[in-house]
């Protein structure tokens, strides 16, 4: 598993964020406190506090380096 810190804190990004990981195949999921939901899922998301940085766990290693490439604007320095 990789995990990544990303800042998706408003509408658009949600969109933008969801429209890149639903390209990949396996499973991601976004943490915030105790609460994980679906990183594919924009209503899933909206029930986290996107306020704050959200972690995101990727569990198919194989893309793990294309995914967080691909989701590099959305990335926070020093996970």
């Amino acid at each position: 598993m990789t995990t990544a810190t990303v800042n998706i804190d408003s509408l658009d990004k949600i969109q933008a964020f969801v429209k890149i990981i639903n390209e990949y195949n396996g499973r991601f999921d976004l943490v915030s406190g105790c609460s994980r939901v679906n990183a594919k899922s924009i209503m899933g998301i909206f029930s986290l506090d996107i306020s704050r940085p959200l972690h995101l766990n990727i569990y198919n290693d194989e893309n793990a380096a294309y995914v967080t490439d691909a989701i590099s604007a959305f990335i926070i320095n020093g996970r």
